[in-house]
């Protein structure tokens, strides 16, 4: 199916395409983020400390970064049949996280269920755009990634409250069944697309000579780094800090990802109508802002719930503008890789940040105040890098 015949399957079709776009970045997001609901639970069962078990997070990270490979060699794959692919990775390291005997297991264990996102976010945000009305291809985006936005609003919180409950390793398991269902769905409502011009082995990577999509690579790598020195432990850091009891993490989690819908949302709609790159830099000075706060503020149950929100606002704010100037960049063969690599910056920020914040947790005597310090300083160079990338490459009118 060319462009032009992808336009025609608006409606029923389309909406169906993108509710199986959203069931994969729900499964996506859930693997990614649950890891931080159930941190202290993980780490007991394997008999590590937490920052050591920060390592069960950085492992999906650096998975993601890896996994791109795929679409290097995958360009002449039409992107159905590559979302189907991705779901049954996402399904065998789910299930190997959840039988997981031992430390190293689920590191290895985690970075298999990481080397589909990347890749998937990419040619997700590729048939998305191809699906979308014209003038709405941020919106139609910002519908896929709510299926992420979900993960942490209700995917999350039930990995916690399963940890709390029953046990962590239950939360891995219903991720590997809903890869599975998500794969028939996907064959099912997803149309066929032809594969990407193939530009060549080198000629997916041409758009990587301009100096923009660094730019806003950059930005991505140094937001994520500063928001994840503070994420990555924000189950501890809303017991001791805000006094939660551990109970109440799941539903703080729900509140996180609320927090996340409504940003997602709103992001894609003024990326629709106004610059892309002034959209993200104004999501990633939220999130800035907040960190910030963090580390000023005492802490209360009050004050964590509303940071908690805030960032996770700003977090994904910034999706839907930073996939499509990345997608927009790689046109001519490069599409995929253009979308994927804003998951690589992201988790390669992620798996930093949490190193960074475990780094700065051991060296401060566990204050669980001062990881979101650590983060501030690269948030500010990731606003002021956004506000560079939309004065020099948008100033024209939308």
């Amino acid at each position: 199916m060319t462009t032009g015949q992808v336009q025609q399957t608006r409606g029923g079709s389309h909406r169906l395409g993108l509710l199986a776009l959203a069931c994969g970045a729900f499964v996506l997001g859930a693997a990614e983020f649950v890891m931080m609901g159930i941190l202290p639970q993980a780490a007991a069962t394997m008999h590590v400390s937490i920052p050591f078990a920060g390592n069960f997070i950085s492992a999906y990270a650096i998975g993601v970064c890896v996994g791109t490979l795929i679409l290097v060699f995958g360009r002449k794959i039409p992107p159905r049949t590559l979302i189907v692919l991705f779901m049954a990775i996402a399904l065998a390291g789910n299930a190997l996280s959840a039988l997981a005997v031992n430390a190293p297991m689920l590191i290895v264990a985690r970075f298999i269920a990481g080397l589909p996102h990347g890749a998937f976010f990419g040619t997700a945000t590729l048939i998305a755009k191809l699906l979308a009305e014209p003038g709405k291809e941020a919106r139609a985006v910002s519908v896929m990634v709510t299926g992420q936005t979900v993960a942490n609003m209700l995917g999350v919180p039930a990995g916690t409250l399963l940890a709390e409950h029953l046990s962590w390793r239950l939360a891995f398991a219903l991720l590997a069944a809903c890869a599975a269902l998500t794969a028939l769905v996907a064959r099912a409502w997803i149309p066929f697309i032809q594969p990407v011009h193939d530009a060549g082995l080198r000629g997916q990577f041409r758009f990587l000579r301009k100096p923009g999509p660094w730019m806003v690579l950059i930005a991505v790598f140094l937001g994520n780094t500063g928001i994840f020195c503070w994420w990555s432990y924000v189950s501890p850091w809303l017991q001791q800090v805000g006094g939660w009891p551990s109970n109440m993490v799941s539903a703080l989690m729900m509140l996180a990802g609320f927090g996340m819908v409504v940003g997602g949302v709103l992001g894609g709609r003024l990326t629709d109508r106004w610059h892309a790159g002034a959209t993200a830099a104004v999501g990633q000075l939220v999130a800035g802002i907040g960190l910030l706060a963090v580390f000023l503020v005492p802490g209360s149950r009050v004050s964590t719930a509303i940071l908690t929100f805030v960032i996770a606002f700003g977090l994904f704010f910034i999706s839907a503008p930073q996939q499509l100037l990345m997608t927009e960049a790689g046109k001519g063969g490069g599409e995929l890789i253009g979308g994927a690599t804003v998951q690589i910056a992201f988790n390669f920020g992620n798996a930093v940040g949490s190193a960074v914040g475990g780094a700065v947790l051991s060296a401060t005597g566990m204050d669980y105040h001062d990881p979101a310090l650590g983060g501030v300083p690269f948030a500010a160079c990731a606003v002021l890098l956004l506000a560079w990338f939309s004065a020099k490459y948008e100033r024209g009118v939308k």
